[in-house]
């Protein structure tokens, strides 16, 4: 993760610990290698909808508990950090805004001091699973969106941020808002390496329309610009060419150079039938203006296009072009009396665009969109509180991912992202805390987007109805063009227009709009599918007086996998073994480690293998017979050796904080202090130790 020297910085109180959210929505402030937040849960597979693998963590997952221990399940334990650790191409995240949805019983003065621990630990655990070429995109509303940058240019560093989308959340004004009625939410982008790249989108229709024939040509376009900026730096493409029309000199505008050679250029001009010479016209002082340069500084010997022969002749040449209709590419405006454009075919430019950073609801939908949608998939149910609708979600995944990346959401809500990312063929990740929210919406939503019978969203697409569009016309263009003329219709502006009615100008609309029809498309019937994985429970219990030890469900059954998920090792029910890192062994044994099952562990080793024992009882004798049987071999005890990995961390972050405080000015605050854990960790650990 990046670190920056000497960088601007959003303090906060208790910026240092850890928030630990209680399943009752309370929270608690812990140093970050407290075992309450650092233990790593194991995921426990509840059921599966559809077609899912044998690779249970290959698979499509929604996964039901905290984000925060989800986020670091997912990149510690072995089976799922193979899968997922730097291999998450986008993380698309809508947290809480920071009301009290999100943490109802907090203090109101500790509210963003809450807000941006809770989202700083999730972003800090997102980062390692991303891709190099992957990124993070945050979606906000006035409330944090300041601060929440901050945080962003600390986690992923300020030189990642790529842009911040608007989205035109509504559909209409609220004229009930006291002051200004807000229109818009923000998505924060934020790349995981400065050289990011967006993926195009597909052209608008209505960018399409935009490209006419109004000379007769067969190929629509659009008028251009034929020159170009820094003409300080090009100088020789400075100078003026003369119109056949009119014989006027025409130049490039101040700053701007003609786009092309001057070979080019007499070739585009020439072609309206006149032959044209370089000729110098002693034009260096204008030529010197438009460069931004003084006449003595100016590039000389640089000639004007100029008409070769007879100029009356000329103009009755390009008149009778000009008349003839589908002019040359290069054109003079105005009838011929104008300066210079340059076609451009809508066949020469790319059917890809940029992203923009304004994303207009006619285009992504509002929240009328998200929540017609999801009523229509629930209509017995009061709709979600906060969806987004699959037009903006399929917009990111567009710009962000491509088909068979790995799509993360850990604030899931409703599951539009899984949706989305399903239906357009990405793999993906979704976390969601509510159990509540994931029976009424989530799974219910996601099961019927594998069964086919989510039509809604992005399941569907409008199409032209036939095809009624004459040839050289676009979809769009005929919609456009009605409605231009239906503008005018109302305006009045055809009243006066000689040989037009208003019942034809009427048909005509009609008919436009009639040949631009559209119909519905099916573009997912369904197919695919998912796991369901819950967040277990703590392996660790603790009593009113502090004292650690290992809880009832652990200790009768899932002790192995728990402690190998403590220790890094990757899980195997290989008895007697449960587990493998590199050539050691884990055993774990839920009883006494004597002499006899020394022996017999090291009975199954092969030559070149060590073996961890973790045991909840240790006979003295059997530390010695291990290491002399099998040197470089360990035994511990649980979970004294569990919590002591996370009590030496402790011990680590307090001494660097204490460097720290003492190379650093006094500091005061604002912000009240939070209040802290009852209990200090490292008593409890050292109590724990006492009495394993």
């Amino acid at each position: 993760m990046p670190r920056y020297e000497g960088r601007l910085e959003l303090t906060w109180t208790n910026k240092h610990e850890q928030l630990l959210a209680h399943e009752d929505g309370t929270y608690e402030w812990l140093p970050a290698s407290d075992y309450r937040v650092a233990e790593v849960r194991l995921l426990r597979e509840t059921e599966s909808v559809g077609d899912v693998s044998e690779r249970r963590a290959g698979d499509n997952l929604l996964i039901r508990g905290d984000a925060l221990h989800a986020l670091k399940s997912l990149s510690k334990l072995p089976e799922f950090s193979r899968e997922y650790v730097g291999k998450v191409r986008l993380c698309y995240i809508d947290p809480p805004f920071n009301t009290e949805q999100a943490f109802p019983d907090y203090d109101d003065n500790l509210e963003h001091s809450v807000w941006l621990t809770m989202l700083r630990d999730r972003l800090m655990e997102i980062y390692p699973l991303l891709t190099d070429d992957g990124s993070v995109w945050v979606h906000l509303d006035d409330a944090e969106v300041h601060r929440c940058r901050a945080v962003l240019d600390e986690v992923f560093g300020a030189k990642n941020f790529v842009a911040t989308v608007i989205w035109q959340k509504a559909y209409s004004p609220k004229n009930d808002a006291p002051a200004l009625s807000t229109d818009q939410d923000y998505i924060l982008v934020y790349s995981k390496n400065p050289d990011w790249r967006s993926n195009r989108l597909p052209r608008l229709a209505s960018r399409d329309a935009l490209y006419t024939t109004p000379d007769g040509d067969p190929h629509p376009w659009v008028s251009g610009d034929p020159a170009a900026p820094s003409a300080h730096r090009n100088q020789t493409w400075v100078y003026a060419i003369q119109s056949p029309f009119t014989g006027d000199l025409v130049y490039p505008a101040d700053g701007r150079c003609w786009g092309s050679k001057q070979e080019t250029m007499k070739e585009l001009v020439e072609e309206w039938g006149v032959p044209y010479e370089v000729r110098e016209i002693g034009d260096d002082e204008r030529r010197a203006h438009i460069c931004g340069v003084s006449v003595e500084d100016v590039r000389k010997g640089i000639g004007a296009l100029m008409v070769k022969g007879d100029l009356d002749e000329a103009r009755e040449t390009v008149r009778e072009r000009y008349d003839a209709g589908s002019w040359p590419r290069l054109y003079f405006t105005r009838g011929g009396r104008g300066g210079l454009k340059l076609k451009r075919y809508l066949g020469e430019i790319s059917q890809s665009r940029v992203p923009q950073t304004l994303w207009l609801n006619d285009e992504v939908g509002h929240n009328r969109t998200a929540k017609a949608e999801i009523k229509a998939l629930f209509p017995q149910l009061n709709p979600f509180a906060t969806p987004k609708p699959e037009r903006l979600i399929q917009r990111i995944l567009q710009i962000a991912t491509d088909p068979g990346d790995i799509v993360l959401d850990c604030f899931a809500g409703s599951g539009t992202t899984p949706a989305v990312a399903h239906k357009m063929g990405r793999r993906w990740i979704a976390v969601e805390r509510s159990p509540e929210t994931i029976g009424k919406f989530t799974l219910p939503r996601l099961t019927k987007v594998v069964l086919g019978e989510d039509p809604g969203g992005v399941s569907t697409v409008k199409v032209p109805a036939g095809e009624d569009l004459p040839e050289g016309v676009f979809p769009g263009q005929a919609k456009a063009a009605a409605k231009v003329v239906s503008t005018f219709l109302e305006a009045g502006a055809l009243d006066d227009v000689e040989g037009i009615e208003a019942g034809a100008a009427k048909a005509l609309v009609a008919l436009l709009r009639k040949a631009d029809k559209t119909t519905t498309e099916v573009l997912w019937e369904g197919g695919g599918g998912f796991r369901v994985l819950a967040v277990s429970e703590s392996m660790f219990e603790s009593d009113p007086d502090g004292l650690v030890y290992l809880s009832d469900s652990i200790s009768n059954g899932e002790l192995a996998e728990a402690t190998a998920a403590q220790l890094g090792y990757e899980y195997r029910s290989d008895p007697p073994f449960a587990g493998i890192k590199g050539r050691t062994r884990l055993a774990v044994v839920d009883g006494v480690v004597n002499d006899d099952v020394v022996r017999l562990l090291v009975s199954a080793l092969a030559d070149d293998e060590r073996v961890l024992v973790c045991g909840t009882g240790i006979d003295p004798q059997a530390r010695t017979l291990l290491k002399d049987l099998r040197p470089g071999s360990t035994l511990r005890k649980v979970p004294a050796a569990l919590l002591q990995r996370y009590r030496n961390a402790q011990r680590r972050e307090r001494r660097a904080g204490l460097e720290r405080r003492s190379t650093e000015p006094s500091q005061q605050t604002t912000e009240p202090e939070a209040t802290a854990s009852s209990s200090d960790p490292t008593q409890t650990a050292t109590a724990t130790g006492a009495s394993a």
